[in-house]
């Protein structure tokens, strides 16, 4: 929530979560790709709210994993598994490989679907490696094995501004500037990811 509220600042953009509206359902997301869940999600919402609506599926690709945990990076230790679980199982899978073999991208996929049909697909995604132990608090997820050798320090440890600079939601938010102003004209907007919303109300809109 912080980075997306970071990233579309000064867009007169209300940014609430999901939590805030009644008996709204989540989705099932057994897409096989980012983009197939993201849009997934967002015609979903759109048809359910009425609104243009965005929506965010991401994850961590691993080179010596052939891609994984991908798609499945949220659940990569089983269903409901934590991030330390998930964590702990990929430093097992990576075990003995060396530096030269750990090579990694984040990779963030952004889906917009207009109430009309119209729809539009950003994506984002940044390079590293995995390190052999977990460092830092600031993240979530892989955030503390994703090691950036341009900082020498893994995700978790950078500041959000460092953060939002170099991320893959970072980049793919940046991107999603443009889609929105090429889709909004005079729609009030609703984005989620399964628990964001943002609104914006028509007499803010400037574009």
């Amino acid at each position: 929530m912080r980075e997306i509220r970071n990233a579309l600042k000064g867009m007169g953009l209300i940014i609430k979560t999901l939590n805030d509206f009644l008996d709204v359902p989540e989705v099932d997301e057994d897409g096989n790709s980012f983009a197939e869940n993201g849009l997934k999600k967002a015609r979903f919402y759109s048809k359910l709210l009425g609104k243009l609506t965005i929506a965010d599926d991401s994850g961590l690709e691993v080179d010596a994993l052939k891609g994984l945990p991908g798609v499945y990076s949220a659940r990569y230790a089983g269903e409901g598994a934590s991030d330390r679980e998930n964590n702990q199982k990929l430093l097992r899978e990576m075990e003995g490989l060396p530096v030269s073999k750990r090579g990694a991208r984040f990779r963030c996929v952004l889906a917009i679907v207009s109430p009309d049909g119209r729809e539009a697909v950003v994506e984002g995604s940044c390079r590293g490696r995995i390190g052999f132990k977990e460092a830092g608090r600031k993240g979530f997820g892989y955030d503390p094995l994703f090691f950036l050798p341009r900082f020498g320090k893994t995700m978790a440890q950078l500041s959000l501004e460092e953060k939002n600079r170099v991320s893959h939601r970072g980049k793919a938010l940046r991107k999603l500037k443009n889609a929105i102003k090429t889709l909004i004209s005079k729609h009030e907007i609703r984005i989620s990811k399964q628990s964001q919303i943002t609104e914006v109300p028509n007499s803010k809109l400037n574009v």
